[in-house]
């Protein structure tokens, strides 16, 4: 994922790739050298560089001892999503970056998905009527580079974020089921949220051959359907079926765009800290099949 994140901000007009960090010095040189950057050994490195924004897409385990470096000493961070893989580190990055004045932004990507955009659009106006029931599906492969969290933690978070985000709103209870096939963390999952009126049905597995990425919402006045690989959203309803114009884009792009000018004029980012320990918090009531109080104020268990 790191080198994605290179790749875009060499492409952006302003932006000046300073260094590239990364445990494997051959494949921090590989990467430095496809982009006309330098290949640096540790974090120390590139913060004596003085970068004014950094990627942090690294393992989940390793996030908060990154960030916090960097954020202490005034340099905003991009962390690739999960915050975290529990709540303690995640307040720890959140206030590394109050402390150190610096913009901490969490990358939900999916957020940031032109199609994700114009189904929110769409059901503000209330052409769906009320939401009554959401479904989400995201599989595919085994990763082999994921070790560090399951599913929900990895895949199922893109999900809670988006449905909180197109609700506009926290759910009330949240309930998983989950399990292991031949690994160390779960790999397959279910997930039911309840909006008040409104229920969110997730599932994400690592069996199925292809990736899968959809969510469906079923309204009072219609249905429609969200697919996230090809940047399209249909709609059902009396007037038969027909397809919403979608502003295509590459949605990690718009995502690093948004974070520099959040860097740039100084602007709360649209994923914040406090935004991303939510979508964390939730998960981690899944996994323990517990029952959250979430509302639209601070945590409570």
């Amino acid at each position: 994922m790191g080198e994605h994140h290179v790749r875009v901000y060499s492409g952006i007009d302003g932006c000046e790739v300073i260094g590239v960090v990364d445990v494997n010095p051959s494949r921090a040189a590989m990467v430095a050298a496809k982009y006309g950057t330098k290949a640096l050994g540790t974090i120390e490195e590139l913060i004596s560089l003085s970068p004014d924004a950094v990627s942090v897409a690294v393992p989940t385990y390793l996030h908060r001892e990154i960030a916090e470096k960097l954020l202490r000493r005034g340099i905003s961070c991009l962390v690739e999503k999960p915050i975290a893989s529990t709540v303690n580190d995640a307040e720890a990055i959140i206030k590394a970056a109050e402390e150190g004045g610096a913009i901490l932004m969490v990358g939900h990507v999916e957020r940031f998905n032109p199609a994700v955009k114009t189904l929110k659009d769409f059901l503000d106006k209330g052409n769906l009527g009320k939401a009554l029931l959401l479904h989400a599906k995201r599989a595919g492969p085994f990763d082999p580079r994921i070790k560090d969290v399951g599913i929900i933690i990895d895949l199922m978070t893109h999900d809670i974020d988006v449905t909180r985000f197109l609700l506009g709103r926290n759910p009330n209870t949240v309930y998983a089921a989950y399990g292991r096939h031949g690994r160390d963390v779960e790999d397959y999952a279910a997930m039911i949220l309840d909006y008040g009126g409104t229920i969110a049905v997730l599932e994400a597995d690592r069996f199925t051959p292809f990736k899968v990425r959809t969510l469906s919402v079923t309204g009072s006045n219609g249905f429609a359907v969200l697919d996230y690989l090809a940047q399209r959203v249909e709609v059902y309803d009396q007037s038969g079926r027909r397809e919403l114009h979608v502003d295509k884009g590459e949605p990690l792009r718009i995502e690093i765009e948004h974070f520099l000018e959040c860097v740039k004029n100084k602007k709360v980012p649209t994923i914040s800290g406090q935004d991303a320990l939510f979508v964390l918090k939730i998960a981690l009531d899944g996994l323990g099949s517990g029952v959250g109080i979430y509302g639209n104020n601070p945590y409570v268990k």
